[in-house]
């Protein structure tokens, strides 16, 4: 059992070092402080692993700007880059939002993760459409099938090749498959998968691997991998991939969680589990829930939830970055799902839910900005 050696209330001296100067703990706790005032987070683990942020083309500038640049060394776009946007039609390639994002983080010395080149979802239909325009799925003839599946794998070839080439001196870390097993721990029924086998997982990750920058790390990409019978499913995928030769470089572990869900043993032991296979560990979409699954009942407006509630946040994601400094030479990322809590996707799922009302509060930085007791128990 992990003993957390840490509180998320921290003493005054250690409070101290981490305010802006001419604030002292008692305003800390009675005043909003800026994200901007504060010790960045990435030079706090700047010995463990880098700490990054998903971002919208949008969010390059002003305020979201400033505190990318503070407390992040590493970016992804949350949505640019996945297949229906960056190639929404065959051979026609849209790389210009997610160029701004590869700019931006050139110029501001980031890390860059490409997420993602291969998912069931946010994918166009056109690729699996065969020569005459029809559903390859329904296809019942063995030889139009395997027809199909060579178009498809060509499809595939040619959409990788392309992006990874053309970002080969950018990306440090590429989300090459995503989400390829379900919760139920099968290989998840998409049309990658019907039309193919597990032929696309290889075929994505070698051609990957041959445009790829030399020193760029492939991933392959899930949520729930703390979870069973998803987490063994997963092991044993990528154990069976590796001994066929596929170039898998590490794990990327979603991290949509919930205040106390997973547990921090069970999330140990997944890091621990794929660190045996030789594996790197990246925590990629980083979001810590208020609410549990389903996300009921939502607090209808940001202003409403209560302090309480992000004390026990706090409580959580102590705990979380205790576990992963402990862990530090088996993670070399952890990546927020978004910037500050007036960008996330978590909203959506909160109202979807709850008819059209909900807010949830997942990050470090509130909606204004200012930091949350979750930053100060991350931080002491």
């Amino acid at each position: 059992m992990l003993k957390v050696l840490r509180k998320p209330v921290i003493c005054g001296l250690a409070l101290a070092l981490l305010l802006p100067a001419g604030m002292n703990s008692v305003s800390a706790a009675n005043e909003p402080v800026s994200a901007l005032e504060v010790k960045p987070m990435d030079e706090r683990y700047k010995n463990s692993f880098t700490i990054g942020a998903a971002v919208e083309p949008y969010q390059l500038e002003g305020k979201d700007a400033e505190v990318l640049k503070r407390h992040y060394n590493s970016i992804v776009a949350e949505n640019v880059m996945k297949p229906i946007n960056i190639h929404p039609e065959e051979g026609k390639f849209n790389f210009t939002e997610a160029d701004k994002i590869v700019k931006f983080a050139k110029e501001n010395n980031m890390d860059l993760r490409g997420h993602n080149l291969v998912w069931h979802s946010q994918v166009p239909d056109w690729f699996f459409l065969d020569e005459e325009g029809k559903p390859m799925v329904n296809e019942t003839d063995p030889k139009q099938r395997e027809k199909n599946k060579k178009l498809l794998l060509k499809r595939l070839e040619t959409h990788i090749k392309t992006i990874v080439k053309r970002y080969k001196n950018d990306v440090d870390s590429w989300d090459v498959v995503n989400e390829v097993v379900d919760d139920s721990g099968e290989l998840r029924q998409s049309p990658w998968y019907q039309i193919t086998g597990t032929d696309y997982i290889k075929v994505a990750f070698e051609t990957a691997r041959k445009y790829a920058g030399k020193d760029a790390k492939l991933y392959i990409n899930d949520y729930n991998t703390e979870i069973e019978p998803k987490r063994t499913a997963i092991y044993n995928l990528v154990k069976d991939l590796l001994a066929q030769g596929v170039p898998i470089d590490g794990i990327g572990h979603q991290s949509h969680i919930q205040v106390g869900w997973p547990s921090i043993q069970e999330i140990e032991k997944t890091i621990n589990m794929f660190a045996g296979l030789g594996l790197d560990n990246q925590i990629t979409e980083l979001d810590v829930s208020l609410y549990g699954w389903p996300p009921t009942p939502a607090y209808p407006s940001y202003d409403l939830i209560p302090q309480s509630e992000f004390e026990r946040q706090a409580a959580y994601y102590d705990q979380l970055f205790a576990l992963y400094e402990k862990l530090g030479d088996k993670i070399s990322n952890v990546t927020f799902w978004g910037i500050a809590d007036n960008h996330t996707w978590l909203n959506d799922r909160a109202e979807q839910y709850n008819n059209g009302v909900g807010k949830d509060a997942p990050f470090v930085f509130d909606a204004n900005y200012n930091v949350k007791p979750a930053y100060w128990a991350i931080m002491d």
